[in-house]
């Protein structure tokens, strides 16, 4: 579950977007209100506010949402359950308050619209109020058996790093199986092993490096692998015989058709990959 706050000037206008029907928006808590409409409530929460000149950012707005899978079984009761613990954990209580579940999209959320003044016309300290928010619902979400953003995170990197070593894998594979001659080669033959590359070419028309797209994940050859880095497929590529990369000293390759230049560095590291593998060949002799 994710929790945002900020202090807001403009409480009409967010209040109405809060209560949009189009959005299947529902009440879920009403706090010391009387009011039917966002006028009406913001006139409720304007005579508290005007206790206090001296606070110009007088209304606390906040997005609370579950995660998708949470949402598609979390009733009413329990989204009223959810506003309440969030508002006491955000030590919001005896506060003017009203709070609305938007169901229009797949996504189920709450928008809560707090007074930052109180009975008293005293602001509410809104300090680090992004980062208090996001703390309240995580422990709202640890307490009442939801999933939180250290969850959903830990199972993003999870998944990436399956992702990381599935490419890899192809990528091996590809080296092994095709033993690709330059770098058109090699993106075709990635290609028929399921994973599409994307070369990089600056305003320079300069090869700079290669993106890799697999399973709705698109990543940089250094995010994967350090050997699957431009200039490292590079030398794994003049590893192979007869590899027609920086044939006859050039540094234009091929791509699809399209030709465009390797950097300067990239060119000068394939070349000292290839004189060193040819100095160690002809040591062996």
């Amino acid at each position: 579950m994710i929790g945002k706050g900020k202090s807001i000037s403009h409480t009409k206008a967010c209040m109405s977007y809060g209560w949009d029907q189009e959005k299947d928006a529902e009440i879920v808590l009403k706090e010391f209100l009387h009011g039917d409409t966002p006028a009406e409530i913001t006139k409720e929460f304007k005579m508290l506010q005007d206790l206090n000149h001296n606070c110009t950012k007088n209304t606390l707005s906040f997005i609370i949402s579950p995660t998708i899978e949470d949402g598609k079984r979390l009733k009413t009761k329990d989204l009223s359950e959810i506003t309440k613990r969030f508002i006491h954990e955000m030590k919001l209580g005896e506060r003017q308050a009203i709070a609305f579940v938007h169901q229009d999209k797949e996504h189920k959320h709450i928008h809560l619209y707090v007074n930052r003044i109180d009975f008293r016309g005293v602001a509410y300290n809104d300090s680090f109020i992004g980062k208090r928010s996001q703390l309240a619902a995580e422990k709202v979400a640890e307490k009442m058996g939801l999933t939180t953003v250290k969850q959903v995170q830990f199972e993003k990197e999870f998944n990436l790093r399956e992702i990381r070593s599935e490419i890899k894998r192809r990528h091996d594979l590809t080296m092994k199986q095709f033993q690709p001659k330059s770098f058109d080669d090699y993106v075709k033959a990635m290609q028929v092993n399921g994973v599409k590359v994307i070369p990089t070419i600056n305003n320079q028309n300069k090869l700079q490096g290669f993106r890799f797209e697999f399973d709705g994940h698109n990543l940089k050859g250094s995010e994967i692998h350090r050997n699957m880095s431009l200039g490292n497929i590079g030398k794994q590529i003049a590893g192979v015989p007869q590899s027609k990369i920086l044939k006859n000293n050039t540094v234009t390759v091929n791509l699809g058709g399209k030709l465009v230049d390797l950097t300067p560095n990239l060119a000068l590291k394939i070349t000292k990959f290839i004189l060193k593998k040819a100095i160690q060949k002809g040591i062996s002799y």
